[in-house]
C-alpha cells in the first residue's frame, strides 16, 4: 500500500460534511433465499465479484481514510467459501476496530463459532416471521424456520458482543406478530429491530410510528432508551408479560421512509461487483473494481473515493419515484 494514503484533514467526509467511518461491504450477490423485498427483477449485469485480495486492499484504503467499522453483507455472505479468510483479513487491518456480519441464518449453525473466532463481534440475523409457512412465502422454499432458529441458538452460545434479529415489517404479512418476534429475540439474548420496508420491491410498508403502536397492542410496553449503535437504528426499552412469562430487552427501529435519518449518515457501501454506492437510496456508482483491475495506486483509489463521497446528496432518493438498484448485492 502507498504510505501517503491517510486520514489527514479530518478523515473521510461526504459533500455535506458528514464523517464517514462505517463501511458496508457486500461479498456476493448470490443468496439461497428469495425474499420478496430484496430479490426483485432480473439480474443486473455485473463485473466479477471482488477477490479476497481486492477486498483486503479496499478495506485497508478505507481504514487509512478513517473508516473504523466494517459490516459484511450480501446477497448472503456465508455462501462465500473464503468468508473466514476475508474476515481475518479485515480484522487484521490497522485501524479497523470492529467487524460485523448480516446473515439469513441458514448456515449459522455450523458457522457461528468459526465466525466469532475469525473476528466477527456483531451479528445480525434476518428473520421476518415465526410462522414456517409464512417464512417460505416471504423468503422462498429454502427458508427453514427450525434451521434458522438453531443457527440463532448457536450464535447465542458463540459469545458475540451484539446479536440482533432484523425484521422487515410488511403490512398483511407479519405486522400481527411483532410482539412475538420481540419476545423471541429477548429469549435468545438479542435485540429486536423493526425496519420499514423500502421501495426496492413489492409490499406495503408499515410506518415506524404504527409499528410502535402494534407492539404496544401486542403486549410490549415501550420506554425511552439512549442506546445507540453504529448505524441508523434508535432504541427503546421493551417489557412484556405474556402467558406467565416476563421478558425485557431492547427494541430497535429503522424508519428510513417516515423518520429520515440522513443527517447523521456515517456509511458508505461497496456492492458485490465492486461499485461504490455512496447512498443505499442513491443512483450514483463508481467502479472501484475497474480501478483495481486497471492498476490504480492506493492514492488514486483514495482520491476517487473522496471524489465520489463529495457528490453524496443530503438525503436518499427512495421517495422520489425513480428507479433504484436491487437490494441484492448492494447490502442494505
Amino acid at each position: 500500500m502507498t504510505d501517503s494514503v491517510s486520514s489527514a484533514g479530518g478523515g473521510l467526509r461526504d459533500g455535506q460534511g458528514r464523517a464517514i467511518t462505517y463501511l458496508r461491504l457486500s461479498l456476493t450477490d448470490r443468496c439461497n433465499f428469495r425474499c420478496s423485498y430484496c430479490a426483485t427483477g432480473g439480474p443486473e449485469e455485473r463485473e466479477a465479484p471482488l477477490a479476497r485480495a481486492e477486498l483486503a486492499r479496499l478495506v485497508a484504503v478505507f481504514a487509512r481514510l478513517g473508516v473504523r467499522r466494517v459490516r459484511l453483507t450480501g446477497g448472503e455472505p456465508t455462501l462465500r467459501r473464503d468468508l473466514l479468510d476475508v474476515i481475518r483479513d479485515a480484522k487484521g487491518t490497522p485501524g479497523i476496530e470492529e467487524i460485523a456480519l448480516t446473515t439469513n441464518g441458514h448456515l449459522l449453525g455450523d458457522l457461528a463459532v468459526p465466525l466469532r473466532e475469525a473476528g466477527v463481534s456483531r451479528l445480525n440475523v434476518s428473520l421476518d416471521t415465526l410462522d414456517p409457512a409464512k417464512l417460505q412465502r416471504i423468503a422462498g422454499r429454502a427458508a427453514t424456520l427450525d434451521r434458522i432458529v438453531s443457527g440463532i441458538a448457536a450464535a447465542t452460545g458463540a459469545g458475540f458482543a451484539s446479536l440482533k434479529i432484523n425484521v422487515v415489517v410488511v403490512k398483511g404479512e407479519n405486522a400481527d406478530e411483532l410482539g412475538d418476534l420481540a419476545r423471541f429475540a429477548w429469549r435468545v439474548g438479542a435485540t429486536a429491530r423493526f425496519i420499514e420496508l423500502m421501495p426496492f420491491g413489492p409490499g406495503e410498508p408499515v410506518p415506524t410510528a404504527e409499528v410502535k403502536q402494534l407492539l404496544e397492542a401486542q403486549g410490549v410496553r415501550l420506554a425511552p432508551d439512549a442506546s445507540r449503535g453504529w448505524g441508523p437504528a434508535y432504541h427503546m426499552r421493551g417489557e412484556s408479560e405474556a402467558r406467565g412469562e416476563r421478558l425485557s430487552g431492547l427494541v430497535g427501529f429503522i424508519g428510513a421512509m417516515t423518520e429520515n435519518f440522513c443527517d447523521g449518515c456515517n456509511r458508505v457501501r461497496i456492492a458485490a461487483d465492486g461499485t461504490l454506492r455512496a447512498c443505499l437510496g442513491g443512483r450514483e456508482r463508481v467502479s472501484l473494481a475497474a480501478l483495481l483491475r486497471s492498476g490504480a495506486s492506493d492514492d488514486e483509489l483514495a482520491a476517487r473515493i473522496r471524489e465520489a463521497l463529495l457528490g453524496k446528496r443530503d438525503r436518499h432518493a427512495m421517495d422520489d419515484g425513480g428507479p433504484l438498484s436491487p437490494m441484492m448485492g448492494t447490502g442494505g
